[in-house]
Formats: structure tokens, C-alpha cells, sequence
């Protein structure tokens, strides 16, 4: 039997695969450690979805379960992809309207809190109206919080999520071709 493959899936990843993933990789690094600060993206990926690898297990909101995303992340990483939000490691989330709840996602473990679940999820805005401020380690005094298209819940889960640390998963929400990185130390106040 011959397998199909989706064309979609030979679209390539970085124009250079070792400095594009490197310099992406730095620039979430830079998103994570400077939290409620955007940065850009430095190198667009001509791709349907971010890239994980083959030990990931990663869920895709409805708007990414396509075939061509899902033949893209096979073809590229081998991840696994599950239908359970709470088995994920990754949650790709390309509509925040989308997004589970916080507390059914893997928290990680007492003794291993790193194993928890990272969420990137799309977001209309990073610079919408201020609606309150972001504090914590890695922020000097405060930064505005101005994202825009998060669900209603969302800080109340937020909350939650912070007071379970040092469970709880992390958050990088992207617009275009910026990001944004939430780590489960910062608090969303005001």
C-alpha cells in the first residue's frame, strides 16, 4: 500500500535550519525571561505550525487539526499529536477562543514541575488597551498588560495557575510575528 503524502507537508521549515531554529529559539528564550514584554520573531517559518520534535506529545486547537498542518508537524518533528488536551506537552492554539482551561492541562509533578504543559497560542493583539499589569521575577517594576482576544477566564485561571506554583504550565501567546512570554511566575494584576 502507498502512502499519501500532503504536499503540504514538504513545505520547508527555516531558510537555514540550524540559525533559524537557533535564532527563534533565543528569541522565546528572550520572551520568557523579559515576561509582558514583546519581542520579535526573527526569522518567519514558511510553515503551518511551529515546530516540536518526536518526544512532544502536542495538541492543535480545531483551526490547526488540518491535514496540512498535521502531514507538516509528521514530516518535520515526528510528534505525536493527541486528542486530549491534558496529555500534551504542547498546546498549539491558533484561536484563543479555543483555548482550554488552565487547570485540566498538565501542571507537571511535584518532583519534576518542568514536565507541565507549554501553550502558544495566538492572540488578536499584543499592544491592545491596557487592561491591568504584569509582575514578577523577571520584570523590573511592571509592564502594561495589553493583550487583546484572550478568553474571559483566562485571569482567573491565570491566578489559579500562579497559585499552584511551582506547578503550571507556561504561556508564549504570538501575533504575527511578534511574542509574548507569561511564565507561571507572573502575575496579571489590576
Amino acid at each position: 500500500m502507498t502512502a499519501i503524502l500532503d504536499s503540504a507537508a514538504l513545505l520547508p521549515g527555516f531558510a537555514d535550519p540550524v540559525l533559524g531554529s537557533q535564532s527563534v529559539f533565543r528569541a522565546v528564550l528572550d520572551a520568557m525571561s523579559r515576561p509582558g514584554r514583546p519581542v520579535a520573531c526573527p526569522e518567519p517559518v514558511a510553515a503551518p505550525a511551529p515546530l516540536v520534535d518526536f518526544d512532544t506529545p502536542t495538541w492543535l486547537d480545531p483551526a490547526l487539526a488540518t491535514p496540512a498542518v498535521q502531514s507538516f508537524l509528521r514530516f518535520h518533528t515526528g510528534a505525536p499529536l493527541v486528542a486530549d488536551p491534558a496529555a500534551a506537552a504542547f498546546l498549539l492554539v491558533a484561536d484563543a477562543a479555543a483555548l482550554p482551561r488552565l487547570g485540566g492541562l498538565t501542571l507537571g509533578e511535584d518532583r519534576y514541575p518542568d514536565r507541565s504543559a507549554t501553550l502558544v497560542v495566538e492572540v488578536p493583539a499584543l499592544d491592545g488597551p491596557e487592561a491591568g499589569r504584569f509582575t514578577g521575577p523577571g520584570i523590573e517594576t511592571a509592564e502594561p498588560a495589553r493583550i487583546a482576544g484572550l478568553p474571559a477566564w483566562f485571569r482567573e485561571d491565570w491566578a489559579a495557575n500562579g497559585a499552584a506554583y511551582p506547578l503550571g504550565v507556561d504561556c508564549l501567546l504570538t501575533c504575527g510575528g511578534r511574542m509574548l512570554g507569561l511564565p507561571r511566575t507572573t502575575r496579571w494584576e489590576g
